[in-house]
């Protein structure tokens, strides 16, 4: 993920969720047509929903090495080492480990086996401190990560990328979700490796700007293009002679690709 980083400066790093296989190949649509690089992210609720990884995954990985553009596969919030292992094994060179629900010292033990772990295979390691809220149901704004523990933290586990909580939370379905970009930058200071926004469906378009231009560099999303696609279908589905999944699914992979072009040209500025 680092090169991809990389390649996205000047600006942020667009990473976006797939559930479905639509939503895959809108997203790596939109990172063409913006010559941008771009992240498919496979959490490992999805990985459940599917009833196993490697079907999306392999063809993930294939859509990204099919694009044009600079496609990264990664797996997100993984809690379980068994998939990190899995992940790896398929061909998944990025991917985060999700420890922040643990003790501090229990959060930095175990991200740091994995670090090791995926190191000696070519894999980077994205990690949490600070929880972001939102998982589960949860919000919790309130919570947020101090400069200084980052720092220590990166240093004691070898990840290469940290999510941090600076105001965000996860499965926010309105926009209006307040940054510290104060704390961003301050964050972006003390650490020596890329930041990573979670929770960005619920920041509006000015936010974002903000958040990379203070030294985020890294932003996912997830829920607002779910909502992207799923206003689309309803459209679409609208007209009660509509049965065939082309028919609903196309609109709303159309819509998403436009969506992801649109943010993909936003967090470039």
């Amino acid at each position: 993920m680092s090169a991809a980083v990389a390649a996205a400066r000047p600006g942020g790093l667009g990473a976006f969720n797939v559930i479905v296989l639509e939503q895959a190949e809108a997203i790596v649509a939109g990172a063409e047509n913006a010559n941008r690089p771009v992240v498919l992210q496979i959490s490992q609720n999805t990985a459940v929903y599917h009833r196993g990884m490697k079907p999306l995954a392999v063809a993930c990985l294939q859509i990204a090495a099919d694009s044009g553009a600079d496609v990264v596969v990664h797996l997100d919030h993984a809690t379980s080492a068994e998939l990190i292992h899995e992940a790896v094994d398929l061909g998944i060179r990025s991917v985060m480990f999700d420890a922040s629900v643990l003790a501090h010292q229990d959060n930095i033990d175990a991200t740091a086996v994995i670090a090791n772990w995926c190191h000696d295979r070519g894999a980077e390691v994205e990690a949490e401190l600070g929880e972001v809220g939102g998982k589960d149901g949860v919000h919790a704004p309130g919570v947020r990560t101090d400069p200084d523990e980052a720092a220590a933290y990166v240093a004691a586990t070898g990840v290469d990328a940290l999510a941090v909580a600076v105001g965000s939370s996860h499965a926010m379905l309105t926009r209006d979700a307040v940054l510290d970009d104060e704390l961003i930058a301050r964050l972006a200071a003390a650490v020596s490796v890329p930041l990573v926004l979670h929770g960005s469906s619920g920041v509006a378009d000015s936010g974002l700007v903000s958040a990379v231009q203070h030294g985020m560099q890294k932003i996912n999303i997830a829920t607002h293009l779910n909502k992207v696609m799923a206003g689309a279908v309803r459209s679409a589905l609208a007209d009660e002679n509509v049965v065939d999944p082309r028919k609903y699914l196309g609109p709303g992979r159309s819509r998403v690709e436009a969506e992801v072009e649109r943010l993909l040209r936003l967090l470039s500025r």
